[in-house]
């Protein structure tokens, strides 16, 4: 790919990219939640109010909004030099994280963070734990979508990274 650095550039931005929300929404999956399930439900909602006010961050905001975009150039640099095949395979990554996780995240998890912090922790344990519940449950559910989603579009980036080094 030397013979073409802004889409090789581009396709290893497009890899970290992925690599780097896959990762994060992987972590919720395998450990943040399960963390958070097991402490009292009062500390878990206060936590988790804690932890989605503080992800929008310059340090989150290029692998959540930066993946897409960075596919999608890296789609229409390989189709412009001709790896129509290699292209393919970013802009599918892009049109997926976009549809499984960013519009996800926007629809459904966001609004449940939003309903959950304006809502306060609940004095009363029982309440608490009702709460607690009916929100992680939920919210794991989607974040396992946004999770193989997101690791499906790390494959799709992968793929186009092998497709461009088999044609160049």
């Amino acid at each position: 790919m030397p013979r073409f650095p802004a889409l090789t550039f581009s396709a290893a931005l497009s890899l970290l990219l992925s690599a780097a929300i896959f990762g994060f929404f992987y972590a919720w999956v395998c450990s943040t939640m399960w963390g958070l399930d097991a402490i009292d439900p009062r500390v878990a909602i206060a936590a988790m109010n804690g932890m989605n006010g503080s992800v929008r961050n310059a340090v989150f905001a290029p692998a959540f909004f930066g993946t897409p975009l960075v596919l999608a150039l890296t789609a229409l640099l390989a189709w412009r030099a001709g790896f129509a095949r290699a292209g393919a395979w970013f802009g599918a990554g892009a049109a997926l994280y976009l549809l499984g996780a960013f519009a996800v995240t926007a629809a459904v998890n966001v609004p449940m963070n939003q309903a959950l912090m304006a809502d306060g922790v609940p004095n009363d344990p029982d309440r608490a734990a009702q709460v607690w519940t009916a929100y992680s449950t939920r919210w794991q559910g989607f974040n396992q979508l946004r999770t193989v989603v997101s690791g499906l579009v790390l494959g799709m980036c992968a793929m186009g990274i092998v497709r461009l080094a088999r044609d160049i």
